[in-house]
């Protein structure tokens, strides 16, 4: 079953609640187009939003493998931080009901694996599947 991986910034687990620079906490869940599962926790001393990108490194490191972010807010810094190191950052601006809800967003997500045509999922998705195909190129003995 193929899975991608994705965080969320949130101090309480069930909301995206949290600008990136200054997050408190991160949640990380494998989705997959009919479970997800929580993978692991972050938590980082609270931080000023200074312009001070220092303290970015730490948070990056901690989302690696990661396809996407989810987020409050972010700063350009951030943000090409975060593409270098192939992250996509999403923003998430509540919205009347569950906008800005971790389980909503998760079911969002298994409805964009299966139906396709959300342009991060599709990348992470074909990310996993080219490893695979050239490893099976190599299993086929080419010779010049």
């Amino acid at each position: 079953m193929t899975t991608i991986r994705v965080a969320f910034a949130s101090d309480d687990r069930v909301r995206v609640n949290q600008h990136f620079g200054a997050a408190e906490g991160f949640v990380i869940h494998d989705v997959g187009p009919d479970k997800t599962a929580l993978v692991a926790v972050g938590e980082f001393v609270a931080a000023a939003m200074d312009g001070n990108e220092d303290k970015l490194a730490a948070k990056i490191d901690f989302l690696a493998g990661c396809a996407a972010v989810f987020v409050m807010a972010i700063g350009a810094s951030a943000i090409k931080q975060l593409v270098a190191a192939d992250i996509q950052p999403v923003r998430v601006a509540p919205a009347e009901g569950c906008g800005d809800r971790i389980d909503a967003i998760l079911a969002d997500i298994q409805a964009g694996m299966r139906a396709g045509g959300v342009p991060w999922i599709d990348k992470a998705l074909a990310a996993q599947k080219s490893p695979e195909r050239f490893a099976r190129m190599a299993e086929e003995a080419w010779e010049e």
